[in-house]
C-alpha cells in the first residue's frame, strides 16, 4: 500500500480536528469534576477605589448621563430628571446614597433600576458594567451578617470583595430620612 502524500489543507484541517478533539475531551472532564452550582447573576461596576454590583435582574437600561435634565432646588442626592420609555424618571447620585463615596472619575452613565417596589429610577455610573457571576453560597453567607443595603462578598478566585448593593434595602433606608425619587 503506498501513501500518498497530502496537501498542505489536509494537513492543516487534521491538525484543526485535533485541537478540537483535545479541547473537548478538557471540557468534557471538568463538567464532570465540578457540580451545578447556583451562581447570581450581577453589573459590576467601579466606585471610587471599590467594585459595587447590582443584581442583573433589577438593570433595566444604561443609558448617557446627558440625557438628564438638572432640577434647581434639589436635594443633594437628586441629579434631575430624564425620560425612559415614557416615563419621567429621577436620576440619583450612588455616591451619595451609599455616604459619601467618591467617583474616581466624572459619571458618564445612568443605570436604570428596578427600586424593588416596581418604580425605576436611574442611578450614576462611572462606566458601563460588566456582567460578573457570584456564587450564591458567597452572597447568602455574607447576607447573613449584614444588615445594610451595602453587603461586602469575597470573590474565592480573585480575592477581590465586591460590595453587592441590595436595591430595596438602599431605597427603604433612605426613604426614611429623605424622599428619593
Amino acid at each position: 500500500m503506498t501513501s500518498t502524500p497530502r496537501g498542505p489543507e489536509e494537513v492543516q484541517d487534521q491538525e484543526v480536528r485535533t485541537l478540537l478533539d483535545e479541547r473537548a475531551n478538557r471540557l468534557r472532564g471538568r463538567s464532570d469534576n465540578t457540580t451545578d452550582e447556583s451562581v447570581l447573576m450581577v453589573a459590576e461596576f467601579p466606585l471610587g477605589e471599590e467594585r459595587y454590583a447590582i443584581p442583573l435582574d433589577s438593570l433595566r437600561a444604561a443609558l448617557p448621563l446627558r440625557l438628564v435634565t438638572p432640577v434647581p432646588l434639589s436635594q443633594p442626592h437628586v441629579i434631575g430628571v430624564l425620560r425612559y420609555q415614557g416615563q419621567v424618571l429621577a436620576a440619583l447620585s450612588l455616591a451619595a446614597l451609599l455616604g459619601g463615596h467618591g467617583w474616581r472619575q466624572d459619571p458618564a452613565v445612568l443605570l436604570v433600576v428596578e427600586r424593588g417596589d416596581g418604580e425605576l429610577c436611574a442611578l450614576d455610573c462611572e462606566a458601563i458594567p460588566r456582567p460578573l457571576s457570584m456564587p450564591t453560597v458567597a452572597v447568602e453567607a455574607a447576607r447573613a451578617q449584614t444588615e445594610g443595603p451595602v453587603t461586602q462578598v469575597l470573590m474565592s478566585g480573585s480575592r477581590q470583595v465586591i460590595h453587592l448593593i441590595d436595591l430595596p434595602r438602599l431605597f427603604a433606608s433612605t426613604s426614611g430620612t429623605r424622599n428619593v425619587g
